[in-house]
Parts: structure tokens; C-alpha cells; sequence
């Protein structure tokens, strides 16, 4: 773990560069705006350990997939969202010696990310080698008002004496990812201009995607506008300079706006015009005229998303840094793109979409967003249909059977692990449950019939081909399948597997039966594109009716999987520190036939479905697996302090909470540097709106019941529930609701009935 990131409920803070962690900044103060973003890098040149990274959402490469034993039904590329522009660079000199901090003496040091702002603040002050001494401030935006553009503000002073300084602003298309198989470069150069904005113009290998980066630059002298003293450019680079003297105690100051377009979102031949359009559109304001736009962009998300915790400073930081974290990499506003693992923070995952956005960051966005955001998560996977049908036709389905990818940019797998690509098909389970969770919250009953009910069909007939008879038990089997935890593979009758599929196959014809009432010309004519007969529903009936669930009648818990209770059962608080984290440590044959759990596998479903359970049955399975747990997986500790905080175990949900709160702050898992765990961040929101507060939608109204853990003094957020916005606040001895809209709304709150007014006739 580390500890250096100083306490602020409004800022990230670190008051000294560490140039060993350095990397683990850089993830930490990454910022974007849903459209592009990018890890903490230095705008002058560092010689130090770094991990360049600028990222372009949905620009992507398929990096030829590179393993040793090809099987059938490999993916034949991992799809990455690759290193882009660099277009925050400056070559900075000092009386001819370049500024690297990495061959400086460092005399103060401040990294802040401005949560409130949405900016990245960096101040420093440095002696060079020949005895000179600067200050740098630096500001930077990724500006949420114009999500195709970014801004730099790049202040430099000499303190102690005279010297010559010069100042080259670069846009340089040379990148290459650090995960790039044979170091392969993604990128060829189509343009390099100078003529009047310095304009880079790129284009992927194989998948094409152009981007055009414009930038224009200005220069600062005392307060006084100067001219640059030449451009340049070569291939993959354009740059700008400027050459003055300083007194002491003078500054130079670049500002740098920069336009970056693709023609993911524009036409080739209109690529430049907008370009220009959106430079235009900022170059033509001071640089404190576009921080308050970004300001007053952020206000406008804080109003809807932010909790507020009083008492608990590292709590209060960070929630909120995990609420902008997921706001600043998914705005819903292109329903092509998804949520990255790593988001716009680094490398690891290839950027592209796990079943994570499904399982936890959708209740996010229902619940603070217009429901016009989750259903855009909804209809990516609509998109993608036919390729989860062809997909799943590769590993030998038919008939419409749909086998969503584990991982995807495009809608085609591209993970190559065998036991991920074939095995962890569980990832088709979340998918329906979003489809159950987004339409239970918003009652949004159009999306089933054009599109959400398509989806459970598809994944439907996937299950009923993929279970098979057991003659010996009488009951349908799940054979050869990794659920959640993947400290186990190629296990038989996954528990949370099989009663995911159980429960799929059970909602979609409760669906379908629902529909024949309402819309039954309109079902009519889907069921018959589908060539869906009663005979097939009658199939899953019998599977619904006859799946085998493995349980322990003697402990009273589900099991994990068939054999699960053949391994030595030592609980992980007897494990000595110095052997975890397992990965880091153990050899994968000796994880496997360990007893750990990497997250919530069991527990998972349990989570999902938890109105089928009474309290008894949900302790006894807690009590069971939550010990033999490492939580190694960023997306565990959340659903463990959901189910802790339901049993009332409200110490043991805060430190859940807490760890998957900070997680990244404090890199409880020694991987931050790869960068952000972003879609576990909504685990933290979850922890607290689920966990503590108790929300939960049951017969069609809101539920709350609600604990607050001792060393708060209240917390409190907004919800948004069927055109409804409420206000939620939670002290020691009291509670409050607020209804913000101009509705009434009835909810039922620590058991209570209470029927809630708008705010304004209260």
C-alpha cells in the first residue's frame, strides 16, 4: 500500500515527487471527458520511469493475438484502444540544457487534481544542472463543454539569475504502447502542416481510423503576446519554439489549445473543417473563460452524482474521486463507446468492455444520470447482437444462440485465454440482468420490445445448448465453465453459473408471457422473426424446472462448484502477509487447487438475487466464503459490504467499503501504476447507496434501510428514479428526504411507508 496522497475532500494531493512512484501518478491524477483522456504525464521531457499514455475513445488496433498453442475459436487479435497524439509536449531549455526533472535537483513539488474543476494542477520548483533555479506552474483540461478538444497552460520563471530560455509546443504522432505485441507501431503519418495552426493528421494500420490533431499555440512574455521564431515539422511532428531572455524573477508562458477529431465521428473530407470548427471554438477565449466553463460543466455532474460524508475526510475524497473518475471516462453521449477497466489511466485490459460495465457501473448511471445514459450501455450490446450470434456460432452454437464476448471493442471476442474466451460464459447472465435492473428501475417497457427482449432470447438459446442431461442425476449440468472467481478453472457446475442461467432463461419467457398481454401484435412479429415456437419455451421450462444446483444440505450453503469441499479449507487470515497478493506470489497450479476466491463467485449471485433468500441462508453463505477470500479482484470488496451491511455487520461493511473506496488512492493491490480500476469505482458508489443506504427497487417503489457507520456524522446523495429526483441524507440520530421534482412519490424508508411531496409544497 501506499499513503502519500494527502487527505482533501475536494483535491488529490501529493506534496513531493516520488520519482519511484511516479507511474502510480500518473494513473491517480489522469483526467478526460468521456472522449479522450490521459494518464498524468509531464508536458516537459522526464528521462525518469513513465508510462506515456493519450487515449482516443474507440479508436482501436487489433493487435495480432500472440499465444503459444492456438485453439479453435481463438480470437485472432486482441482489440486495443491504443496510445494516441501526444499533444501535451514541450521541449523546455535552459541556457541550452533541457528541463527533465529526473536530472534536477527537486526543492518543492506539488501534483492536484481539482475534483470540483475537472483541472490537473502541477507546481515545481527545480534547480538545473549549471545552478539555475525555475518555478513551473502548469494547468491542464480535458474539456468536458467540447469533448473533441484539451487545453494546457505552461507558466515557467527563473528565479535566481538571467538566463535564455526557449520553448518548443509539439504535437508528436511517433507513440507506441508499452503492450504492443513485437513492438509493433499502430500509427502511419498522413499529414504534417505548419502553414498557419501546427496540424498532425494519423491513420491506424488496418482498422483506419484518421485523426487530426490542430493545435494553436500562444506565447507570453511578460504579460506581452509574442510570436514564435520558427515551425517545424517532420514526420509524425509539428512544432512551434520560441527563444527569449529572462531576468530574474521573469516568466515565460505557453498556452496550448488543442482540437483532436476522428473519423470514428466525422467523414474524411469534413475531418478538417471540424477540426477547425472546434479549435475555434476555444482558442477564442482566454484561458480563465475555459476554466469556467469546465467549472460550471462539473457543477452541473456534481449536482446530480456527488455524496456528500461529513466526518471522514479519506471517505468524503474517496468517493468522490472514484464519482469523477467514472464521469470523466463514460458520458453517454455515443452510445458506440462503453467503459473501459483502465478507462483513459493506462494500458492493462486493452480499454475495451468487460461484463463490469453490466454488473456494476449501469446502477450508477440509472440512478444519477437521465435514464437516456444507461440505455445507451444497453443498446451497445444491442449493436453487437449479431456478432454475440456469430461469436457464439464459433464455438459451435446455432439457431440464434448469442454468446456475448468476454472482451470486446467492436462487438467480436478478442480475449485469448482459453478459459476466459470459452469458459467464463457468465458474462452473457449480467448482461440479461442489466436488461432486468435498468427496465425494474426506469419501467422503461418500449426498450423490451425493440430491443432488450432480442437480447434474452439470444442469450436464452445460448444456455439451453450449452446445459447438457445428467443421466446420472437426473438433471441438467453445466460442464467445463470458470464463474467469477478465476482462481478456478474449468470447473464443473458453477453455482452462480448455472443459477444465472436458470434465472435467464426464467425472465425471458416471464417477459415473453408479460408482452402476449400488452403488445401482442408486436410480440407476434418479433417471435416470428426469430422463428421462436412454444416448443423451445417448453425446453427451457424443463430446464428452469430440472437444473442442478450444488449445495451443501450439512453447512447450508451453495457450493461454489462440484468438488469445491474436497480442498483444504484454511481461512485467508491464516495466510502470512508476505505471500499475498496470490498472483504476485504463488504459482497458477497452486492457486488453482487452493481454496481461494479471487471475488465474489457465490456471493456474487447472492448479491443479484437476493429477494429468492432469507437472511439465514444469505449469513450462513456469507460466513462461509467471505473467509476464504482475498479479494484480489478490484470488483469484490463491494458486493461483500453490500451483503455485510444487509446482515448488519456494519464494521466489517465500512472496512469493505473503505478498501474498495481506496483501493486506487492507496493501491491496496500493488497495480495502480497499470492504472485505474474504473469500473470498480462504481463498487464504491454501490457500497454506499446500496450498502449503507439499502436501496433497492422491489414491486415497483424505492426501499431504503440504512445504517451509517459510527465515525460518520451523516452522508448524503441524490437519486433519480422514474422522473424522480431525491434528495437522501443520513445523520447519527435522523434522516432526510427531499423530493426535487414536481411529483409526489411514495417509498418505503427503514420499513416505514412514507409518502414524500415535492420539496417546494413541503
Amino acid at each position: 500500500m501506499k499513503n502519500y496522497i494527502i487527505h482533501d475532500p475536494w483535491h488529490i494531493i501529493e506534496d513531493q515527487f516520488r520519482a519511484e512512484h511516479n507511474e502510480f501518478s500518473e494513473s491517480i491524477f489522469s483526467i478526460g471527458n468521456g472522449r479522450m483522456g490521459q494518464r498524468a504525464n509531464f508536458e516537459e521531457a522526464y528521462s525518469g520511469k513513465t508510462m506515456q499514455g493519450s487515449y482516443l475513445a474507440g479508436v482501436y488496433y487489433p493487435d495480432k493475438t500472440r499465444v503459444g498453442w492456438w485453439k479453435n475459436g481463438y480470437p485472432e487479435y486482441f482489440a486495443k484502444v491504443i496510445n494516441a497524439v501526444q499533444w501535451i509536449g514541450l521541449d523546455v531549455q535552459i541556457d541550452g540544457t533541457v528541463l527533465d526533472l529526473a536530472k534536477c535537483e527537486i526543492t518543492s513539488f506539488e501534483r492536484r487534481l481539482d475534483m470540483k474543476g475537472g483541472v490537473l494542477y502541477r507546481t515545481f520548483k527545480a534547480k538545473m544542472p549549471n545552478g539555475t533555479e525555475v518555478e513551473v506552474t502548469a494547468k491542464r483540461m480535458y474539456h468536458l463543454f467540447q469533448s473533441d478538444t484539451t487545453s494546457l497552460q505552461y507558466t515557467l520563471r527563473v528565479l535566481n539569475s538571467d538566463a535564455n530560455v526557449s520553448i518548443r509546443s509539439y504535437l508528436n504522432g511517433d507513440v507506441l504502447n508499452r503492450d504492443s505485441n513485437y513492438d509493433e507501431g499502430f500509427w502511419v503519418p498522413i499529414v504534417e502542416d505548419i502553414q498557419d495552426d501546427l496540424v498532425l493528421v494519423t491513420e491506424t494500420k488496418k482498422t483506419q481510423f484518421r485523426v487530426e490533431a490542430r493545435l494553436q499555440n500562444v506565447f507570453y512574455v511578460g504579460g506581452a503576446v509574442l510570436s514564435s521564431d520558427r515551425k517545424r515539422k517532420e514526420q509524425f511532428y509539428v512544432g512551434e519554439e520560441l527563444h527569449t531572455h529572462l531576468k530574474a524573477g521573469e516568466s515565460v508562458r505557453v498556452e496550448k489549445y488543442v482540437a483532436m477529431v476522428t473519423s470514428l465521428n466525422h467523414p474524411l473530407d469534413k475531418l478538417t473543417e471540424a477540426a477547425k470548427t472546434s479549435l475555434k471554438k476555444i482558442a477564442s477565449k482566454s484561458y480563465s473563460e475555459l476554466m469556467q466553463l469546465q467549472t460550471d460543466a462539473w457543477a452541473h455532474i456534481w449536482q446530480e452524482s456527488d455524496i456528500q460524508i461529513e466526518g471522514d475526510v479519506a471517505a468524503q475524497q474517496a468517493i468522490r474521486f472514484n464519482i469523477f473518475q467514472l464521469n470523466q471516462t463514460y458520458t453517454g453521449e455515443d452510445v458506440r463507446l462503453n467503459i473501459g477497466p483502465k478507462g483513459f489511466t493506462g494500458e492493462k485490459y486493452g480499454g475495451v468492455t468487460y461484463w463490469d460495465t453490466e454488473a456494476y457501473c449501469l446502477p450508477f448511471y440509472l440512478a444519477t444520470q437521465e435514464p437516456r445514459i444507461a440505455r445507451n450501455l444497453l443498446l451497445y450490446r444491442y449493436q453487437h447482437l449479431e456478432k454475440a450470434i456469430e461469436n457464439a456460432g464459433k464455438l459451435g452454437f446455432s439457431d440464434g444462440a448469442a454468446l456475448y464476448p468476454m472482451v470486446t471493442i467492436n462487438g467480436e471476442e478478442c480475449h485469448n485465454e482459453w478459459e476466459i474466451t470459452f469458459e467464463e460464459i457468465h458474462r452473457n447472465g449480467a448482461i440479461a440482468f442489466a436488461i432486468y435492473n435498468y427496465v425494474r428501475y426506469t419501467d422503461d417497457r418500449e426498450y423490451l420490445l425493440a430491443h432488450g427482449l432480442e437480447i434474452l432470447i439470444g442469450i436464452s438459446r445460448f444456455w439451453a445448448q450449452r446445459v447438457n442431461w445428467s443421466e446420472q442425476k437426473q438433471q441438467y449440468v453445466m460442464l467445463g465453465v470458470t464463474g467469477p472467481n478465476e482462481y478456478e478453472n474449468n470447473v464443473n457446475n458453477n453455482w452462480y453459473t448455472n443459477k444465472i442461467a436458470v434465472w435467464c432463461l426464467h425472465y425471458t419467457l416471464e417477459i415473453i408471457q408479460q408482452e402476449q398481454t400488452h403488445h401482442e401484435d408486436r410480440l407476434y412479429e418479433l417471435l416470428s422473426r426469430l422463428d421462436f415456437k412454444a416448443k423451445e419455451g417448453a425446453q427451457w421450462q424443463h430446464i428452469i424446472d430440472n437444473m442442478y444446483l450444488p449445495e451443501d444440505s450439512d453447512r447450508g450453503v451453495f457450493l461454489q462448484q462440484d468438488g469445491f469441499l474436497d480442498k483444504e479449507l484454511i481461512p485467508v487470515a491464516e495466510l502470512p502477509a508476505e505471500v499475498r497478493p496470490l498472483n504476485q506470489h504463488w504459482s497458477w497450479d497452486r492457486i488453482l487447487r487452493s481454496c481461494y476466491i479471487k471475488q465474489a463467485d457465490v456471493l456474487q449471485g447472492i448479491y443479484f438475487f437476493e429477494d429468492e433468500f432469507d437472511t439465514d441462508t444469505i449469513r450462513r453463505n456469507y460466513d462461509f466464503y467471505e473467509p476464504l477470500t482475498v479479494h484480489e479482484s478490484s470488483l469484490s470488496p463491494c458486493v461483500h459490504a453490500i451483503i455485510a451491511a444487509k446482515l448488519g455487520k456494519e464494521e466489517k461493511a465500512y472496512e469493505f467499503y473503505l478498501r474498495t473506496a481506496r483501493l486506487d488512492l492507496d493501491d491496496y493491490n500493488n497495480d495502480t501504476e497499470d492504472g485505474l480500476h474504473i469500473t470498480s469505482m462504481a463498487g464504491t458508489w454501490l457500497a454506499i447507496v446500496e450498502g449503507f443506504a439499502g436501496m433497492r427497487v422491489r414491486d415497483g417503489q424505492l426501499h431504503f434501510q440504512t445504517f451509517i457507520p459510527k465515525n460518520w456524522q451523516s452522508y448524503a446523495f441524490h437519486v433519480q428514479y422514474r422522473g424522480t429526483k431525491l434528495y437522501i441524507n443520513v445523520s447519527q440520530d435522523d434522516f432526510e428526504v427531499k423530493n426535487l421534482s414536481d411529483t409526489e412519490i411514495s417509498i418505503i424508508f427503514n420499513g416505514e411507508q412514507l409518502l414524500i411531496e415535492p420539496e417546494w409544497k413541503s
